[in-house]
């Protein structure tokens, strides 16, 4: 069986106008799959301009790569006609940040949910498009008789972001990308919706693409992690060994940037440098050249990534004497 998901050297280059000849490249040469019949949790890590928001945007199709082609069960998504372009649109959903923008204040969560029931044919009847919608509100912790009925602003943020995961869920997606979905949600609130995450895919087999800035809740929903930093790759690997081992110099910012239950540990203990050749684009080089206090001459020379162990690698010349890992092999070291 293909892949359910393949990103096969995929860039992506905005410019700043028609006769502008400045560009950025938003994302860089990333390749990854996802196993049809292994669904798992896969989170996307950076800061913000990392390229995270932008690796959503093309998967979801709403943005064509520069280069390199997106794959959904081995056809290019950007060739999807008649049925296999719905089909698509139906096995691949999305969460994004906020939870408030998505809503039309005029229309109550019944009419919400009805839309993609209709749009897709999922329903022969009034009373069966009642019941998906029961079955989806309740699937995420919601009471359908407290939420039905009701308009947008009856509602609380965090219900809001689970009515989202409910539309979600009602097309049977096999692909849910969260972009950031817990960011502008109460922190009382975040652990309840990771777990209806968590639950999809462990009860309906959906694979979600957890994209964050968050390495705490990435740490406690995902199984696998990317770290990117300008669009390129530093660190990938096993979630628990990346976070608690981190070797990139970047994701040991990162990690340093986590409040820890500890009045005695200070924040900003990873040293940071900031060169003039951090307000330009090296363009051959390591992305991260310029706030690295490691940084050596060989880094004006993109590093390739670097195996560390079976389940992690960075791509810094610091590990220049493991064996390099090509980026088309990148989805091995990423558990399931």
């Amino acid at each position: 069986m293909a892949d359910l998901l393949e990103f096969k050297n995929v860039t992506k280059v905005y410019s700043q106008g028609l006769l502008s000849r400045v560009s950025t490249v938003a994302l860089n040469n990333i390749s990854l799959k996802l196993n049809a019949n292994e669904p798992t949790i896969l989170t996307v890590a950076g800061e913000s301009g990392s390229g995270k928001t932008t690796l959503a945007m093309l998967l979801l199709g709403f943005i064509p790569p520069t280069s390199g082609q997106i794959l959904y069960k081995g056809q290019d998504i950007s060739r999807l006609r008649g049925d296999d372009r719905m089909t698509f649109r139906r096995e691949v959903q999305a969460v994004f940040q906020d939870p408030f923008a998505v809503f039309n204040p005029f229309y109550t969560v019944d009419h919400l949910l009805s839309v993609p029931i209709d749009r897709f044919k999922l329903a022969k009847s009034k009373r069966e498009a009642r019941d998906k919608m029961v079955e989806a509100l309740t699937a995420v912790g919601l009471h359908p008789d407290d939420i039905l009925g009701r308009f947008p602003h009856q509602l609380s943020g965090g219900q809001r972001q689970r009515i989202n995961v409910a539309r979600a869920l009602l097309l049977k997606p096999r692909l849910l990308v969260a972009d950031e979905p817990v960011s502008m949600v109460d922190a009382s609130l975040r652990a309840s919706i990771l777990e209806t995450l968590r639950s999809l895919q462990k009860n309906y087999g959906v694979s979600i693409i957890y994209i964050t800035h968050d390495l705490t809740t990435a740490y406690h929903i995902a199984q696998s992690i990317i770290v990117l930093y300008r669009g390129a790759v530093m660190e990938a690997g096993d979630v628990d060994t990346v976070i608690k081992q981190p070797q990139h110099p970047y994701t040991r910012l990162l990690i340093d940037s986590i409040p820890w239950p500890d009045i005695n540990r200070r924040w900003g203990q990873t040293e940071i440098k900031a060169r003039e050749s951090e307000l330009s684009d090296l363009g051959t080089g390591c992305k991260f050249y310029g706030r690295c206090p490691f940084a050596m001459e060989q880094c004006k020379t993109l590093p390739p990534l670097f195996r560390l162990s079976e389940h992690q690698a960075a791509s810094c010349y610091l590990y220049a004497e493991n064996p390099q890992i090509e980026m088309e092999r990148l989805s091995e070291l990423l558990p399931v």
